[in-house]
């Protein structure tokens, strides 16, 4: 008798959750299709009702539809539909500053800004899924550089960049959000998804197609968020592709990032393919970046920690923390780098605003790449890097003539003739070091400070 009320009240349950769950499309509430209307009151109006009544999807299929800013809230799942796209308005005055935020304090956001195309703050249980597009219409919020020697990105911002578009998709304390499937493509000079302490996290299969040539257009950038998996992802961007920071100066208590897994992917950057770190960032721990390939790209690992953004407060980024930064066991493995500046390139500078408690058990493993230098460590006196273990490894440096564009690229560090400075406790275990021509650092590109 207790077995069968016990899965009476179970089936109940599960029905009541069926029940409440829902599909709604967005046409229902007077989207359309057509590129030009904006379709955001029907899409808000939608997500309000379906997270009041327990849960469910809200579709967007059927046609192209023109969107301001709008947020997901709990139990929301925006679904867009293989025939779908979401595009971004062109009009930078749809991007205002929110002001009803919860979770972290605006004004010490990076930019100074918290604008964003798709917005969550304190919402449980969202996801964005569907064969979909979601188009940041990035040649609106862009323009080229003039004449044809350009180094660094061949794009710039039309606007200053505390008037420009930061983000595209920004979480901000969120538990069990998950992206499957979509594709976001044409994005600006800003970031593409913003995860900032949330908890539960899950990429999977998803495309992210910015243009190589635009600045700061960074592709999935975790912030002292927790449990994090992205797997099965294509991602080409101008910024950094995939980025591991601890800046808490925006949350009321300093928060870690830990535990992420990076695995299956396929990455392209005119930076950092995978980026640790920036200025005193705090505790980022627990780590593994696998089965990877990396190509095109200035550097495929980066631990960098600059001075700028600290010495000069008011300096437009405004991207900096409050605590040393800690960095400690990241495991990187089954990485092929095809044609890249540095496969591995650490730097931390010797400055008193550059906060440092340690950078330590790095391990990489089963790492071949054909690049134009060594992996490089710098580290300080009072800050070196520790236990760099590099296993069953082989590095193939290229010739100059073999990979001609380093100035075009936009964040290729000029050369230095020592290859770890600073570093502490490195072994080197089956590992190859490999030349294929006559090399010189000071002749491989004529680098001057302006190109930097």
């Amino acid at each position: 008798m207790l077995r069968r009320i016990f899965l009476s009240l179970t089936a109940v349950l599960c029905l009541g959750w069926t029940v409440a769950a829902k599909d709604v499309d967005i046409k229902k509430y007077g989207a359309k299709p057509d590129g030009k209307t904006k379709a955001t009151a029907a899409i808000q109006k939608a997500i309000d009702e379906v997270s009041a009544s327990g849960g469910g999807r809200v579709i967007v299929s059927g046609g192209t539809y023109l969107v301001t800013p709008f947020e997901i809230k709990s139990g929301v799942d925006l679904h867009i539909e293989a025939d779908a796209i979401l595009l971004a308005s062109p009009d930078l005055k749809d991007y205002p500053e929110r002001t009803d935020v919860r979770h972290y304090d605006s004004a010490a956001m990076p930019r100074f800004r918290n604008a964003s195309l798709i917005y969550a703050d304190e919402a449980d249980n969202i996801a964005i899924s569907g064969r979909g597009v979601i188009d940041c219409n990035g040649t609106y919020f862009t323009k080229p550089k003039e004449g044809d020697n350009w180094t660094g990105w061949h794009f710039v911002r039309t606007v200053p960049r505390k008037q420009s578009l930061p983000r595209v998709v920004f979480f901000a304390g969120c538990r069990n959000v998950t992206v499957t499937d979509v594709t976001m493509r044409n994005q600006p000079a800003g970031w593409s998804y913003w995860i900032h302490d949330c908890d539960q996290v899950h990429f999977d299969r998803c495309k992210i197609l910015a243009d190589v040539r635009y600045p700061n257009n960074d592709g999935i950038h975790l912030n002292c968020s927790r449990d994090v998996t992205v797997s099965n992802c294509i991602i080409e961007t101008g910024d950094d592709s995939i980025v591991i920071r601890a800046n808490s100066r925006s949350l009321k208590e300093n928060k870690p990032l830990e535990r992420v897994t990076v695995t299956n992917c396929v990455l392209r950057s005119w930076s950092a393919a995978i980026r640790l770190a920036w200025t005193n960032d705090g505790v980022m721990r627990d780590c593994t970046f696998s089965n990877l390939v990396i190509y095109d790209s200035s550097k495929g690992v980066s631990i960098h920690m600059p001075v700028y953004s600290v010495r000069n407060p008011q300096d437009a980024s405004n991207d900096y923390g409050r605590e040393a930064t800690l960095i400690e066991n990241m495991t990187f493995s089954n990485i092929q780098m095809d044609k890249v500046y540095y496969p591995v390139y650490g730097l931390i500078p010797e400055s008193d605003e550059v906060l440092c408690e340690a950078v330590r058990n790095l391990r990489f493993t089963n790492i071949h790449s054909e690049s134009l230098y060594w992996p490089f460590f710098q580290g300080t006196k009072g800050c070196p890097f520790e236990k760099i273990r590099f296993e069953n490894c082989s590095f193939v440096r290229l010739t100059a003539r073999e990979l001609p564009d380093a100035k075009r690229h936009g964040a290729v560090p000029k050369p230095s003739p020592d290859n770890f400075i600073h570093v502490k406790d490195l072994s080197f275990q089956n590992t190859e070091f490999t030349f294929t021509g006559d090399f010189t650092y000071e002749n491989d590109y004529d680098w001057t400070l302006a190109d930097r």
